[in-house]
């Protein structure tokens, strides 16, 4: 592990704080205009800056420690940021926490000015009028409960100039309430779990719609998909994403097809049969432009496939047990009553309940190699979000837990993969620290157990958020949106 470097300490701590408070201030409206004005999405390794309030900034600095083994200054990102806008860029996604770090930390740019510098790493940039993709493309969310929220935030979240992804349409059963559409949008600006909507929501009553951040969302009452024509709303070719998991077929899912507008389907739950089930990062390579019907697969695969992956190419997995510790999810009982699964019908929150799952199955449709390789079991727990996955290993060679976390300290920071793993090594750390993860994991290093060639691996996973960052972005492939990046391969969290 490389030695820690640590920047010079300030004589007056709190002086030093408000020049970097200062400086973070003003990188927003630079970021904001170039967001609104040219698409051009500014990073800081990965950490997304766009709609960042002035401590997310400072922290997002102060992280980069994790990688660099020293804290990003203010006072380094700031000059760069401000050449960056002064370019005639293109769209793109650009991490000037990396552009900084080069040419202020390696010398990368050893007789130049930042200008100079900056100009010379994105001149394939410069002038660019490559778009993401050739036209917005138009989802329609069909089903409104947890996961389907919580696409919608993203959605709207990322829309900025609505030249990528546009969210045009939620698909729900009318209720029994009279205000049945102030209570779809009002569930959307509120919730338990994760805290208020960051925008505003208003509810449009003659268009039968609610607008949040700009984004007109109509709300469209239906019991099958095939009654739908989406064309009468303005939408055309656009992407169902099916939240229900009433249908997991193709048989059923194809149903969707049938609607006028519609294009392609992906379902939220695992998919059964040919289906491919896609796992962002890992094999939505495998996405071609005939498909029509996909699966983002389960929460929990999600999870721990990727981890799955990077112990298989680094030490061979022989076997290995994967047990969840599962949040309770609303298929399950608030108190005692009937459920066809079995001990699901009883109270989710006062119960830890032992049931199945089928990720350990399902890991075998996304990572062909582990085929046979896997069981799987899990225990739903009283509370609301957060799971953990844990993976009792057999590898194929030996190694020592430090050498294991370190591998795994590497690939969740610079591999292709550190958009699925995030790594944790506080002592501190419980399930709700995790709640908002944009990741499809966390690894915690400090529970890792190793002897020989066993290893017990320990994954926090937002099973709500994070796995809906993943969904999203098997949306974004499907649609065929790609942005041109700095670092030429760079990988964006998110």
């Amino acid at each position: 592990m490389t030695e820690e470097r640590k920047r010079s300490r300030p004589d007056d701590y709190f002086a030093d704080w408000k020049e970097r408070e200062a400086l973070s201030e003003s990188m927003i409206p630079v970021v904001g205009r170039l967001s609104r004005e040219r698409n051009v999405k500014s990073y800081i390794y990965g950490r997304s800056l766009v709609n960042q309030s002035v401590l997310d900034i400072m922290k997002s600095h102060r992280w980069v420690r994790q990688m660099e083994y020293n804290e990003l200054s203010e006072f380094e990102t700031t000059p760069v940021l401000n050449a960056v806008h002064s370019l005639d860029l293109g769209p793109c996604h650009l991490d000037i926490g990396r552009l900084a770090v080069a040419y202020f930390d390696k010398g990368a740019g050893a007789g130049l000015s930042v200008e100079e510098y900056v100009a010379q790493e994105l001149d394939y940039l410069i002038g660019s009028i490559q778009k993401p993709v050739d036209a917005p493309v138009d989802v329609v969310l069909y089903g409104f409960g947890r996961i389907g929220r919580l696409m919608a935030r993203i959605l709207i979240a990322k829309t900025d100039g609505g030249d990528s992804l546009r969210l045009r349409a939620v698909v729900v059963r009318r209720g029994n309430a009279e205000d049945d559409l102030l209570k779809r949008a009002s569930l959307l600006r509120r919730d338990s779990v994760h805290g208020v909507f960051q925008g505003t929501i208003r509810v449009d009553k003659e268009r039968q719609s609610f607008v949040a951040n700009g984004n007109e969302v109509k709300v469209i009452y239906a019991d099958s998909p095939e009654d739908i024509d989406y064309t009468d709303y303005g939408i055309d070719r656009c992407i169902v994403v099916d939240n229900t998991g009433v249908w997991r077929d193709k048989e059923g899912l194809a149903r969707h097809l049938q609607a006028k507008g519609v294009a392609k389907v992906i379902l939220t739950a695992p998919g059964k049969g040919e289906i491919k089930n896609i796992v962002a990062g890992i094999n939505d390579h495998e996405i071609a432009d005939t498909d029509q019907i996909l699966s983002a697969a389960s929460c929990t695969t999600n999870a721990i496939v990727p981890v799955l992956k990077a112990a298989d190419d680094q030490y061979g997995v022989v076997a290995g047990h994967v047990e969840t510790v599962h949040a309770y999810t609303n298929d399950q009982n608030l108190i005692d009553n009937y459920h066809k699964a079995e001990r699901r019908g009883r109270s989710a929150p006062l119960n830890m309940v032992l049931t199945e799952t089928g990720a350990a199955k399902a890991v075998s449709r996304v990572l062909p190699e582990l085929e046979g390789k896997l069981t799987g079991n899990a225990i739903r727990v009283p509370t609301p979000n957060v799971s953990m996955a844990i993976l009792n290993l057999t590898l194929s060679q030996q190694t020592t837990r430090e050498a294991l976390n370190e591998y795994m300290r590497e690939t969740a920071l610079h591999s292709k993969m550190k958009k699925q793993i995030d790594y944790s090594n506080s002592p501190e750390v419980v399930s709700s620290d995790f709640v908002g993860s944009r990741s499809a994991c966390v690894f915690d290093a400090k529970a890792t157990i190793v002897n020989g060639n066993q290893a017990v691996l320990y994954l926090w996973y937002d099973n709500e958020y994070g796995y809906s960052c993943q969904v999203y972005r098997v949306l974004e492939r499907m649609a065929g949106i790609c942005y041109q990046t700095y670092p030429a391969n760079g990988v964006f969290p998110e």
